[in-house]
């Protein structure tokens, strides 16, 4: 299996060992653009792969701070109590570059960056750039796509697909 996923299109594509498409997820990148340098809160381009799968088998909802669980469970009086927070919820696919210079090591790493494949609140607006770098997707969606791929995929991050 192989994720690419289009900026312009906001969709992730999974693919086959064939490179034929198994499935299509619409999600929410960064609502700043592209870009790999640490602190632009943008989200990196290029070729990546999936470093580490976190939180299989939580319940959906399921509230992460620093790729932890916290013990919450993400609701709307939860939401009025913390404005502020990027909602990181459900599942984590956690991405490291594979571009040196480019999107790994130095003032570039996507992985130092903490940047993820992520659950996001219900009420968020997928189809539409919105998040602080990461990839959002719906909690389900996100679930679906947790089972189908592994740690070592590899994930590339196009402007378009």
């Amino acid at each position: 299996m192989k994720i690419q996923i289009g900026i312009a299109s906001q969709m992730l594509r999974l693919l086959d060992e064939r490179g034929e498409p198994v499935k299509e997820y619409v999600i929410s990148s960064s609502k700043n653009g592209a870009g790999e340098k640490t602190g632009s809160f943008r989200t990196p381009r290029g070729r990546h792969v999936i470093r580490a799968k976190i939180g299989g088998g939580v319940p959906v909802n399921t509230v992460f701070v620093k790729r932890r669980p916290t013990g919450e469970i993400y609701s709307k009086a939860l939401s009025q109590q913390f404005p502020d927070r990027d909602w990181i919820l459900t599942r984590i696919l956690w991405l490291s570059g594979m571009e040196p210079g480019f999107n790994r090591l130095g003032e570039v790493d996507t992985m130092r960056r903490y940047i993820y494949i992520h659950g996001a609140p219900d009420d968020t607006e997928m189809g539409k750039p919105g998040s602080h770098g990461c990839i959002r997707m719906r909690n389900d969606d996100l679930v679906d796509l947790f089972e189908r791929v592994g740690a070592g995929t590899e994930v590339e991050i196009l402007e378009s697909l």
